[in-house]
């Protein structure tokens, strides 16, 4: 078979793109040479958001962009995205008020909002926004952004793919791709083997392999480049109550967020280092750790500790190398490099880009790409949910009200946690099952049988990291001895 097209990179952008195309009517193969979201997909600060702090680099196109498609994700997918509430305490001696307000109307004026809440004024003393920070902070600002489960938005727009007629190849890695008779050949080495794969367009999603793919595996060039940045977060047990976020401002003018993660923990992050080895495997140093508690307590009144530290990770970012220095300031936005040279298949290279911005990046690809590409359909994703998201107007709430009522033997949490993980498609796991002991065994966190065979099954899942890290963060729930009855479970064949 020649597929329209073949995608290396199983990240957001890269399934972002396999799902748009597939849409439209194209045949459609992506690799992946770890798993879905293993790289910078699952290591970001879990938000879609406009990007408040890049208004100071006048990126005003990157914010709108990204603003305009906060609302439209939000109502793709409102079972991994859901609206957040953000506090920003006023700092004396850091940005003066006039300009956070600035900046805030900005914000709230250069996109439309549906359902996101404006700006406005908050008092901090006496307040449960204040309650966790030192006295002397005593006013700030509040505004809305949203909070995403990452891996989770990229399995979907792949599962999306994959029943739109995708190919999903996990764990099969691009080992040479060559230029014949008008179609890319490519090499593949999957756990079934290896193969070949015929298409006429090839799109170069691989985030920070992105050079290395070009260079070693295309044996193609490129004027474009990226600049790796390690970010790095830490998870803590709960700092503070509420469900709402701090935006923390610091004297070297970044900015970290404390989220509240996985119902019972908060999340700080992320730093912004420079990183100049081999894209990888990376980990968070000592000096990451203390700028990260450090930040947070200029500003918390009881101070986090190491050891309120429950875990930690780190990711490099492939941030579009625009020349400047300073590793905060590098731009969020991304570039194309399209090398279609006449009569040679067609290859599009793709630096940089966000969680927040992906879909409407895989519509700029399909548009650079369509003259090259057989006829096929328009833009469609504006106005699609993913996978799960299709209950009644978006409404969580109401729809987690239905689980408990249709399934009233699942826990609280574990009914919350399947609802914001699997949506409507959640009933596809429970079946019929009128109890816990009807979906197999508990592996802890009311994670049973039934859900890990339809992981295995639908979403790729091959590893316990796989299902514990990605697909889930249920690994900070368990304990060693009960995720290695996971990884053991993942040994045995599917029945």
């Amino acid at each position: 078979m020649i597929y329209d097209l073949l995608v290396v990179g199983g990240g957001i952008n890269g399934c972002a793109i396999a799902r748009d195309a597939a849409g439209r009517g194209l045949s459609v193969t992506l690799v992946e040479k770890d798993d879905l979201a293993a790289g910078t997909s699952s290591a970001s600060t879990k938000l879609i958001h406009g990007g408040l702090r890049y208004l100071e680099n006048y990126e005003f196109r990157l914010v709108r962009e990204a603003l305009g498609e906060r609302e439209i994700m939000l109502a793709s997918a409102p079972h991994v995205i859901s609206p957040l509430t953000f506090i920003l305490p006023y700092a004396q001696g850091l940005r003066p008020a006039w300009m956070l307000r600035i900046g805030l109307f900005l914000y709230d004026h250069l996109a439309k909002r549906k359902k996101l809440a404006g700006s406005h004024g908050v008092a901090l003393a006496g307040t449960r926004y204040g309650a966790p920070l030192k006295d002397e902070f005593t006013r700030g600002f509040s505004y809305a952004d949203c909070r995403a489960d990452d891996s989770r938005l990229v399995t979907l727009n792949a599962l999306d793919a994959h029943e739109r007629g995708a190919q999903i190849f996990v764990g099969a890695t691009l080992t040479e791709a060559k230029r014949a008779d008008g179609l890319w050949r490519a090499m593949i080495d999957t756990p079934g083997g290896a193969r070949e794969i015929k298409a006429r367009a090839l799109i170069n999603a691989a985030g920070p392999w992105v050079s290395e793919v070009v260079e070693n595996r295309l044996h193609a060039i490129t004027h474009k480049h990226v600049r790796l940045v390690k970010g790095s977060h830490l998870v803590l047990r709960r700092l503070y109550d509420g469900d709402h976020a701090y935006i923390l401002q610091n004297p070297d003018k970044r900015i970290v967020f404390l989220i509240p993660y996985e119902q019972d923990f908060t999340l700080i992050g992320t730093t912004d280092e420079v990183f100049f080895g081999a894209p990888g495997k990376v980990d968070i140093d000592a000096e990451e750790t203390d700028y990260l508690l450090a930040a947070a307590n200029r500003f918390l009144k009881t101070p986090a500790t190491r050891s309120d530290i429950v875990w930690s990770y780190s990711g490099l970012r492939p941030l579009y190398d625009d020349g400047a220095l300073n590793a905060s300031v590098v731009t969020r936005d991304y570039a194309f490099d399209l090398d279609a040279h006449a009569g040679a298949a067609p290859v599009l290279s793709i630096f940089g880009g966000k969680l927040t911005t992906a879909r409407v990046l895989a519509e700029h690809a399909l548009a650079e790409l369509a003259p090259l590409l057989p006829p096929h359909g328009g833009a469609w994703t504006a106005n699609a949910t993913l996978p799960g998201g299709d209950f009644a107007n978006g409404d969580f709430d109401a729809f987690l009200a239905t689980l408990q009522s249709r399934a009233p033997f699942l826990a609280p949490k574990t009914a919350r946690r399947l609802a914001r993980a699997y949506g409507s498609r959640v009933f596809r796991i429970l079946g019929e099952a009128k109890s816990m002991e009807d979906l197999g065994a508990d592996y802890g966190g009311g994670l049973t049988e039934a859900e890990i065979d339809y992981l295995r099954r639908v979403e790729w899942v091959r590893r316990a990291d796989d299902l514990l890290w990605r697909r889930s963060r249920l690994g900070l729930h368990l304990t060693a001895e009960q995720r290695d009855a996971v990884a053991r479970r993942l040994e045995r064949p599917l029945d």
